[in-house]
């Protein structure tokens, strides 16, 4: 008979949204940095968040007002958990750094939480509840840092309602090299102020350049990836 586990660690990686041409559908993890969450069963059927640590502490404590507690709070909900989750988060990854710092809390807690539900939680619903936690931080839903840090590797996610995530194979020269500024820049004031409209002809470029960019990673074309970046 089988011993109901109360407590888990889950580590999520870093991540890199809006990949080159695939803005808000393509993402990649960085596995050199992340967060990590560590959740323990509770009794009463509500998320607390005991403790928060790293390089960030200074989040707030209301599992609302947090994207991990937000993302631990839709999976306790959703699936009518009779129990709750207390969460210890620690932070690698600087908020506002263009990493995924929201995006791994949230993922951290609903993998570490999903250890502790006595039958499967399929990924898809993990990267569901999760978006729910980026919200907290973002201002909307998206999933261009949330499904790398899921899944792994260089993804393409398509739809919100019903996303389908798929990973795309990278060809074996290609290396990523991270350049990352001292400034912090929200991901609620940077979407803010993108344009609500762009021009046809810029939409008809920029599928060119996606469709190539994912020919050339599935091909190993080198050259065709290359010309689909400018």
């Amino acid at each position: 008979m089988s011993r109901t586990r109360t407590s888990a660690t889950a580590f999520a990686p870093a991540s890199v949204g809006n990949v080159a041409v695939g803005f808000d559908i393509l993402g990649q993890s960085v596995a050199a940095l992340g967060d990590r969450v560590r959740a323990t069963r509770r009794a009463e059927p509500s998320v607390v968040i005991r403790s928060i640590s790293g390089v960030v502490s200074d989040l707030p404590l209301t599992p609302e007002r947090n994207t991990a507690g937000m993302a631990a709070l839709a999976l306790q909900r959703e699936l009518g958990l009779p129990f709750g989750f207390e969460l210890e988060i620690e932070k690698g990854i600087p908020l506002g750094s263009g990493l995924g710092g929201s995006a791994a809390s949230a993922v951290a807690a609903v993998v570490a939480c999903a250890a502790l539900v006595d039958r499967p939680v399929e990924r898809t619903q993990l990267l569901k509840f999760a978006m729910q936690g980026e919200a907290v931080a973002s201002g909307s839903v998206h999933v261009d840092n949330i499904a790398p840090s899921l899944f792994g590797g260089l993804v393409l996610t398509v739809g919100i309602d019903n996303p389908h995530v798929k990973r795309i194979p990278v060809p074996e020269s290609v290396r990523c090299v991270l350049v990352h500024p001292h400034m912090v820049l929200a991901t609620r004031e940077a979407r803010a102020i993108l344009k609500k409209t762009v021009e046809l002809s810029d939409v008809i470029w920029q599928q060119a350049n996606l469709a190539g960019f994912l020919a050339g990673c599935y091909s190993s074309d080198l050259p065709l990836i290359r010309e689909s970046l400018l």
